[in-house]
């Protein structure tokens, strides 16, 4: 999984202790890659990486156990010190945007726009935890068990549940115990990223409101968004849209199993173009397709594989979605709009266009925020509100 994550540097690294006219049998450049990740970003000692590295490199070609010796080497006497020096500078909180690329193992162009939009401090955090591993968190169902009876069950599976800062949410202290427990098929509990909680606790339906979400995916945060209607009342009715028909029928039978679909109509459409029948809503709470920059710990391949263009047609594509249905809100109601990127192109920038355009011109930003728990994902939500 490291290796996955540090594709793009992992290259650069081991290309730059390379003859120019060396050749690499691919088996022969994974065995490279995973020596050169333990040197550089785990705590073995460097020499019991090289020899290890130098076995795997003779087990797949006997012939490049020299090359493969000699570019370890060179790694670990000259790229480990320089990774510990940029290091050093993140810490110090004087840094560049190449020191972050080399501390969390990203592309330099990624790290330049996350400075720009986080700032030094949040950018160091970010690109510091690019390579940990995501905390194990959940959520209760909330339609269907209580918080204690969600503790409880998690309790009696042997995951070892500690309540979390948000209503319902738990870290496991036994994670693996989830799989066999079948909580998660049964629909009382959701594997869930703390700050996705938290956004879907922030769009706040009121009980029985009418609420369009834009973008359903698996139909997480659509149960979290019962969840919080029913913790104050009944349920609130959602009409759930999701541009791919094979997840929104999936999302469906989840529907059932989460005891939501008397109360959560699902629809494959674009949301651009949304049938007029469907009327208006007290909320429209828009999950936007975006880069996943806020992921990184969970979607280790979105690094390497991201575009700079990308970023630019993403946000293109989040304003259209958000002008097009914003006629759906009704007077007095909310627009919420969330991602779960971390870059200003697609999070402030969009809600300030949205805002500026004669679609958004009618309504206010309530508040907006980017929410981020230790060893959770990033995401961004702007509350945006419709005057009467």
């Amino acid at each position: 999984m490291g290796c996955v994550a540090a594709t793009g540097e992992l290259d650069r690294v081991i290309e730059a202790r390379l003859a120019r006219t060396a050749h690499l049998e691919p088996r022969v450049r994974d065995a490279l890659l995973l020596a050169a990740f333990e040197l550089l970003y785990l705590s073995t000692p460097d020499e019991v990486c090289v020899s290890q590295g130098v076995e795997l490199a003779r087990g797949v070609a006997p012939r490049a156990a020299g090359l493969a010796n000699a570019v370890l080497r060179r790694v670990a006497e000259r790229d480990a010190p320089a990774l510990a020096a940029a290091r050093d500078r993140v810490e110090d909180g004087a840094f560049a945007a190449a020191d972050l690329a080399r501390v969390g193992a990203l592309p330099e162009w990624l790290c330049e726009r996350a400075l720009a939009s986080l700032g030094p401090r949040a950018a160091a955090a970010w690109a510091s935890a690019a390579l940990e591993p995501s905390a194990a968190t959940v959520a209760a169902n909330r339609v269907l068990v209580s918080t204690d009876e969600a503790e409880r069950l998690l309790a009696d599976a042997g995951c070892g549940p500690v309540a979390g800062p948000l209503p319902g949410s738990f870290s496991l202290g036994a994670p693996a115990q989830l799989a066999g427990s079948g909580l998660v098929e049964r629909g009382l509990v959701l594997p869930c990223a703390l700050s996705a909680q938290q956004v879907a606790l922030a769009a706040a339906p009121a009980p029985g409101s009418r609420v369009l979400e834009v973008g359903q995916g698996r139909g997480t945060k659509t149960v979290l968004l019962e969840g919080a209607a029913c913790a104050t009342g009944v349920p609130c009715e959602v009409v759930a849209v999701e541009a791919d028909a094979r997840k929104s029928e999936r999302a469906a039978r989840r529907m059932t199993d989460a005891g939501v679909a008397d109360h959560v109509r699902c629809v494959a459409a674009d949301a651009r173009a949304l049938d007029a029948s469907l009327g208006s809503f007290d909320l429209v709470f828009v999950d936007a397709p975006c880069t996943g920059t806020g992921t990184l710990a969970r979607h280790p391949e979105i690094a390497w594989s991201l575009e700079a263009a990308a970023v630019h047609e993403l946000a293109d594509l989040q304003l259209q979605i958000l002008s097009a249905v914003a006629s759906r809100v009704d007077e007095g109601g909310a627009l919420v709009y969330a991602t779960c990127s971390i870059l200003a192109e697609e999070d402030e920038r969009v809600a300030e266009e949205f805002l500026a355009s004669d679609a958004g011109c009618g309504f206010e930003l309530v508040s907006q925020e980017r929410t981020s728990w230790p060893g959770s994902d990033i995401h961004f939500h702007a509350h945006l509100r419709r005057r009467l």
